[in-house]
């Protein structure tokens, strides 16, 4: 029986193993990198103004808000934005606001909908109440210290800076699905989006935190330019960086508090992040298999094993694969300050449903996103669902 087929196949398999390795191996460097970068210093610290879009009742939202509302900053304000006005959040935003008479808080609620991506709706809504020149838009599930608008802020003392955005760290209850989902955030996403800058300049942003001059948001037409794409952070920081600004990456990292509500809505939310990403950067997310070390090892030991009839192979293979996976596991969790070896067991399940994820993600283009279907179009764009409607 001719082998040769079945030994293309492994040399090929062999090959994508190698690149793995390479690639976990830059995801340690890179992460190391970032966890020794410094916080900017300075005094330029101008008038801002906070949007923050909430919808629904996200696992500790009070404390969430709070946090941006309670800044070690000279003037800022908060502007919380709900478009259906029986939506519960309502009532935490607004016990918010009373507890705070003296902080710049309000509340818009505002049904309108011109585009199909509801939370830029929102945005629309909110903006008009804006009354700084510096807009920072970040999403309700965040949480920050004290120092995080002066740090995020300071890079727009240079004036050829248009936008700044955040990476983001999981912090997730002790659940199973929510200890995945934080799995991938810490060890597939951020290092992904650190390797990913070592060889292009950053022109995109990060729904965590959205720093941008009001000149600069403006000057790409405002958030209606935005309205119809599902990945509006992404499509913000290449619109802004198009109009000649530069999109910088702030060394302050945000708490992403996660809690998933079961698996199926695990597998949902990282079906639209993964489908999402295939719109924004198809090349990159055909080959971000590379990232699941594990399963991609597994099937590769499996084929040499059966290709040379031996075993010693297979177990030099998978080994020397977890031993490179579990140390970017330590390393990730002491870098990000997110250590806790309750979750090492996990790192095996997480790899190979991640490679799940991608593969299904590769197949049809719908999305669900808060309890809505769209469906992605290879523009980026989404189109509504037939039950809403556009004003």
């Amino acid at each position: 029986m001719d082998s040769t087929p079945l030994l293309v196949i492994v040399a090929v398999l062999l090959a994508l193993n190698a690149a793995s390795s390479l690639y976990v191996l830059a995801d340690i460097r890179c992460v190391r990198a970032f966890a020794r970068r410094e916080a900017p210093t300075g005094e330029f610290q101008p008038p801002v103004t906070v949007l923050k879009p909430v919808c629904g009742l996200e696992a500790e939202l009070h404390e969430n808000l709070l946090s941006f509302c309670l800044q070690s900053y000279p003037e800022f304000q908060v502007i919380f934005g709900i478009r259906d006005p029986a939506d519960p959040a309502r009532g935490v935003v607004e016990r918010l606001i009373r507890e705070h008479p003296d902080l710049d808080l309000s509340l818009v609620v505002n049904e309108r909908a011109p585009g199909a991506n509801l939370k830029i709706s929102n945005l629309s809504n909110m903006y008009p109440a804006a009354k700084h020149p510096v807009i920072l838009i970040a999403d309700s599930d965040m949480r920050v210290d004290s120092s995080y608008l002066a740090n995020v802020v300071a890079p727009l003392e240079d004036a050829s800076v248009g936008a700044v955005t955040c990476l983001y760290r999981a912090r997730s209850r002790r659940d199973i699905p929510s200890s995945l989902a934080s799995l991938q955030i810490n060890e597939s996403f951020l290092p992904s989006v650190l390797v990913s800058l070592m060889r292009r300049e950053l022109d995109f942003c990060l729904g965590a935190t959205m720093v941008v001059r009001r000149k600069a948001l403006e000057a790409i037409g405002g958030f209606r330019a935005l309205e119809d794409y599902l990945a509006d952070d992404h499509m913000l920081g290449r619109l802004v960086s198009q109009q000649g600004f530069t999109v910088v990456l702030s060394g302050y990292l945000v708490d992403n508090v996660v809690h998933e509500k079961g698996f199926r809505s695990l597998i949902a939310h990282e079906l639209r992040w993964a489908r999402t990403i295939r719109t924004v950067a198809p090349w990159g997310h055909a080959f971000s298999f590379v990232m699941y070390i594990l399963p991609v090892t597994m099937v590769t030991a499996l084929l040499s094993e059966l290709a040379f009839g031996s075993d010693l192979i297979e177990w030099v293979l998978n080994a020397s694969a977890l031993a490179l996976r579990m140390r970017m596991h330590r390393t990730v969790g002491r870098a990000l300050g997110t250590s806790d070896w309750r979750d090492t067991w996990l790192v095996p399940v997480r790899d190979v449903l991640g490679l799940g994820v991608w593969l299904v993600s590769l197949f049809g283009r719908h999305v669900n996103w808060k309890g809505r279907d769209f469906t992605v179009l290879s523009s980026g764009h989404i189109s509504p669902p037939a039950d809403m409607e556009q004003a």
